[in-house]
C-alpha cells in the first residue's frame, strides 16, 4: 500500500528549525546546573522537599496541569537542575524542551514502564536502546522511522556503571506508545516480535527532542506491570519512598559518573 503523505499528516516532516512558538518566548535562559535529572515520580519531589534539599529555581504557571517547575539540587562538588515530572510524549517533550532553553543540555531520566518479557523482576533496572516510535510528538521532531535510537555512548556508560556496581540491569528496545488502553493482545504480540521488552509513554519522544536539540539524554526505566502474558499482571506491590528516594540517587550517581 502506498503511503500518501496527504493520506497520513504525521508522516509529513517540516524541516524548519525555527517554529513560530519557540520556548526561548516563554522562558529565558538562567545560570543554572547544566545536568538535568528528569525523575518522572510525583514521590521523589515529595521526599526531596520535606527534607528540604531543592532550591526552586524558576516556575511556569500551569491553568490545567500543575505548575512546571524547575529546581536546583547543590551536591558536595556538584550541582543539579531537577524537572517536576510528567506523563506521556507531549508533556516529556515539553518540559524537556524547556529544560533546554533554561541553559541544560546534559539530561537524564528515570521512569516506570511495563514489561513485555515475564522474566524482567518488577523494579529490575532497563537501559532503552532505541524505542519504537507508536507515539505522535516524535514526528514533528525528526523525519518519520520506525524506531529511534538512545546514543550508543551513553548507553554503554550507564551499563558499565550499573555493572560495576553490581546493579542488576538489563538493555533493550522500548515500545513508545501514546495509548496506554490501546496495549492490545495482537499489537504486544507484534511488539514483542520487533525485539522490544518494554513499553512506555516517553522515551521516543524524548530521544527526538535531544537529537533535533543536539543535547545529551540518557533513560533509566524500573520494570512494573507485566503485559507479556494472556492477563494483564499488575504486580502489585507497595511500593515505599523509599524506593524511589534510592532510584533518585542512584540516577544522580549515573549522572556524576558519565557527565561529570
Amino acid at each position: 500500500m502506498n503511503l500518501s503523505e496527504n493520506n497520513y499528516p504525521i508522516l509529513e516532516f517540516y524541516p524548519e528549525k525555527e517554529a513560530l512558538i519557540e520556548p526561548s518566548k516563554i522562558l529565558k535562559q538562567m545560570n543554572v546546573p547544566d545536568i538535568c535529572i528528569i525523575p518522572l515520580y510525583r514521590r521523589v519531589f515529595q521526599v526531596l522537599e520535606e527534607k528540604g534539599y531543592l532550591e526552586i529555581i524558576t516556575e511556569l504557571e500551569g491553568n490545567v496541569l500543575p505548575n512546571l517547575k524547575f529546581y536546583r539540587l547543590d551536591l558536595e562538588g556538584f550541582s543539579i537542575t531537577l524537572v517536576s515530572p510528567c506523563l506521556g510524549s507531549p508533556f516529556a517533550a515539553i518540559n524537556l524542551d524547556y529544560a533546554i532553553t533554561l541553559g541544560c543540555s546534559k539530561f537524564l531520566v528515570i521512569g516506570s514502564c511495563g514489561v513485555l518479557d515475564s522474566e524482567i523482576e518488577r523494579n529490575q533496572l532497563i537501559i532503552p536502546t532505541s524505542a519504537i516510535r507508536d507515539e505522535g510528538t516524535s514526528y514533528h521532531y525528526i523525519p518519520p522511522s520506525r524506531e529511534i535510537e538512545m546514543d550508543p555512548e551513553i548507553v554503554s556508560k550507564i551499563h558499565e556503571y550499573l555493572n560495576n556496581k553490581g546493579i542488576k540491569n538489563r538493555m533493550g528496545k522500548t515500545w513508545t506508545t501514546g495509548g496506554i488502553f490501546r496495549e492490545t493482545p495482537s499489537k504486544i504480540r507484534a511488539r514483542k516480535a520487533e525485539g522490544a521488552i518494554t513499553v512506555e509513554m516517553e522515551a521516543a519522544a524524548l530521544f527526538a527532542v535531544t537529537k533535533f536539540r543536539k543535547v545529551k539524554l540518557g533513560y533509566i526505566l524500573a520494570a512494573g506491570d507485566d503485559v507479556s502474558g494472556l492477563e494483564w499482571d499488575r504486580r502489585l506491590t507497595t511500593k515505599s519512598l523509599d524506593f524511589y528516594e534510592k532510584f533518585f540517587w542512584l540516577s544522580v550517581d549515573v549522572a556524576s559518573a558519565i557527565y561529570g
